[in-house]
């Protein structure tokens, strides 16, 4: 036995093969699952993972012809997922500076040159469960699943909320592979001094930032965005009379956005020079950018343009996506799309764009909402 494969027991091997490839959407090759891996526990021998493949197989795997592999249980996801891209075609859409793509980034972002975006700025899918396939029929069918509709309120309806409190512990331990599996794959693709923006909860920060850190990306801090989202405050479940002076946790009213870079070559100014990155635009002169912004929830009238249970207002997203090219010029990637409300943002102040959404009917809503947001006046965040 090498001193590789004694540092990586075959449970670590099975766990970390497990881990990956359940979080792509179609077949891997032994190369792209032996890649992901490395990502996870470090270099290991081909010889392990391939063994581990062709003992499990049939019983845990499918094997197609060309020697690609998913698991048993997501050959139904994989298969219709395809046949979702093929119905939709493989042209990108585009408007203005945008560009959409329906594809998964972790694949998309695989076949992209190195350097080539200058910042992320995005809202992922913090709870994976949420917006699997089952969950988001359910949701759109207004039966709610694990996602909380809460009730309206001044004739307001409100948007459904993820349950981030009901996730397992292995949940949190995929989420944490997700994301660092997804930063791995993203930061040779970012030049040097690129700043990542990633929307965030009180309560999940910590694991996304951790797997940032440990992928290669520096911490710079986090962007508070001050606004109600009406999570927590209430006193125990069938237990309010009992209890009417408890809130179970405090009403949150901030909304924290981490901000990560990618390291900068030399000093700030020689990368400024090369790469156009590293730091943030200032409002103006005599203004330095804040990492404190006073926001409010999503206007109704913006919400009807584009009706994803995500949606971050304009007003906000215009102010942080001004700020995250720092002389004005770059392409800002979001690999998690949604209705495509930041590359709306990007387009109303003047930059260059890139979407990915994997989700088919949240493509079709961006490529719907995403004229409609650019021209939408947020007239201020509050």
């Amino acid at each position: 036995m090498s001193r590789q494969e004694s540092r990586n027991p075959p449970g670590r091997v099975r766990d970390a093969i497990l881990q990956s490839m359940s979080l792509a959407s179609r077949p891997l090759s032994v190369k792209e699952i032996e890649w992901r891996v490395a990502q996870l526990i470090g270099p290991t021998p081909t010889s392990s993972i391939r063994s581990y493949l062709r003992l499990n197989t049939p019983e845990y795997f499918i094997k197609e012809n060309r020697g690609f592999y998913f698991p048993q249980e997501s050959a139904p996801v994989v298969v219709q997922k395809t046949a979702q891209e093929a119905d939709l075609g493989e042209k990108p859409f585009h408007h203005g500076r945008a560009t959409l793509f329906h594809a998964d980034c972790f694949n998309w972002l695989e076949e992209q040159k190195e350097n080539s975006f200058h910042a992320v700025v995005t809202d992922p899918p913090y709870g994976l469960y949420e917006y699997s396939p089952e969950q988001q029929a359910k949701l759109r069918d207004g039966k709610g699943g694990v996602w909380r509709i809460p009730p309206s309120y001044d004739g307001h309806i409100r948007s459904p909320l993820p349950r981030f409190t009901t996730l397992t512990s292995e949940q949190l331990k995929q989420l944490k592979s997700f994301f660092f599996l997804w930063a791995r794959l993203l930061l040779p693709k970012m030049v040097p001094g690129a700043h990542i923006i990633v929307a965030s909860n009180p309560l999940l920060s910590f694991i996304v930032s951790s797997a940032l850190a440990e992928a290669g990306f520096e911490r710079r801090g986090e962007i508070i965005r001050l606004t109600m989202t009406m999570r927590g405050g209430d006193r125990p479940k069938a237990a309010h009379e009992e209890f009417p002076d408890v809130s179970v946790m405090p009403r949150s009213r901030w909304e924290p956005w981490i901000i990560f870079r990618k390291p900068i070559m030399g000093r700030v100014q020689d990368n400024l020079r090369r790469w156009g990155t590293g730091g943030f635009r200032r409002p103006s002169k005599d203004k330095p950018f804040s990492d404190v912004i006073p926001s409010g929830p999503t206007r109704k009238a913006e919400r009807d343009l584009a009706p994803h249970p995500s949606l971050k207002p304009q007003a906000f997203l215009r102010e942080i996506v001004r700020a995250v090219l720092p002389l004005g010029k770059g392409i800002i990637l979001d690999p998690f799309a949604g209705a495509a409300s930041t590359l709306a943002a990007a387009e109303a102040v003047g930059y260059e764009s890139i979407g990915i959404e994997k989700d088919l009917q949240f493509y079709k809503m961006a490529c719907s909402s995403l004229p409609k947001l650019i021209g939408y006046n947020s007239g201020g965040n509050h």
